[in-house]
């Protein structure tokens, strides 16, 4: 059928990320094999499944850290599957790697400014301790001295100060407290608001969940459930998928 005089013809946008057939090794250790997903602009997308399942390779390959065997990767509809991480950073991707990753050295003022894309240090400050205002106290000491708890907030601020359009934060939430866990996924749900995409890998699959609008489970490699998030929390659907070895 015709469009209208004067319709607007639908926009199509393209993925903020997308792993196609992705298939990736350690030496002849096969981790991933044939793995695709999609992360919607705007969207939270949770990577959930047991230890070993693969959920941390996928997070390096999306970000150039590690180079599939097989396989494509796609930001923004680009193919960057073999650009580096920097220039993946660049383009607006943040990779927040499980362990805490801070510049032990340098202070907490200095890591934020080089997390950050703001054009002045003033506002830098302001947009991270908004988010974490523990951290504005704390802007004179080194990295390395900080909790674990503090190291943890300073490591995702850079979700925020870089202004990225994608964020891929993997096991946020590992070796914290649970007070400090409930601030991690309090800011996690800020990225939201910020219409940031957002791949999450964490040890909390059931919050995980609660905050992601579309799921992928990992087993052995390979992806076993592809649905919304929602679906998992119904019925028996989450010990069909996840409980087992979870």
């Amino acid at each position: 059928m015709a469009e209208a005089d004067g319709a607007a013809a639908p926009v199509s946008v393209a993925p903020a990320l997308e792993l196609r057939n992705i298939s990736a090794s350690y030496g002849s250790t096969a981790v991933l094999r044939d793995v695709s997903l999609t992360v919607a602009p705007g969207s939270v997308t949770a990577l959930i499944g047991p230890n070993g399942a693969g959920k941390t390779t996928s997070l390096r390959v999306a970000s150039g850290l590690m180079r599939p065997s097989a396989g494509e990767v796609f930001v923004g509809g680009t193919d960057v599957t073999r650009a580096s991480a920097a220039r993946r950073a660049k383009g607006g991707m943040c990779h927040v790697p499980e362990g805490r990753g801070v510049y032990r050295n340098l202070t907490v003022r200095e890591n934020l400014l080089m997390q950050s894309n703001a054009a002045g240090a003033k506002e830098t400050i302001e947009t991270a301790t908004s988010v974490f205002p523990r951290l504005g106290e704390r802007l004179s000491q080194k990295a390395g001295t900080l909790s674990g708890g503090e190291q943890q907030m300073l490591a995702l601020s850079a979700a925020y100060v870089a202004n990225p359009k994608l964020v891929l934060v993997d096991e946020p939430s590992l070796g914290l407290a649970p007070i400090i866990v409930d601030l991690v996924f309090d800011f996690l749900k800020t990225l939201r608001e910020k219409d940031v995409a957002l791949l999450l890998v964490d040890q909390y699959a059931l919050r995980t969940l609660a905050i992601a609008d579309h799921a992928y489970v990992l087993r052995r490699g390979e992806i076993v459930y592809d649905g919304p998030a929602s679906a998992l929390l119904q019925g028996n659907m989450f010990e069909k998928y996840i409980g087992e070895g979870a």
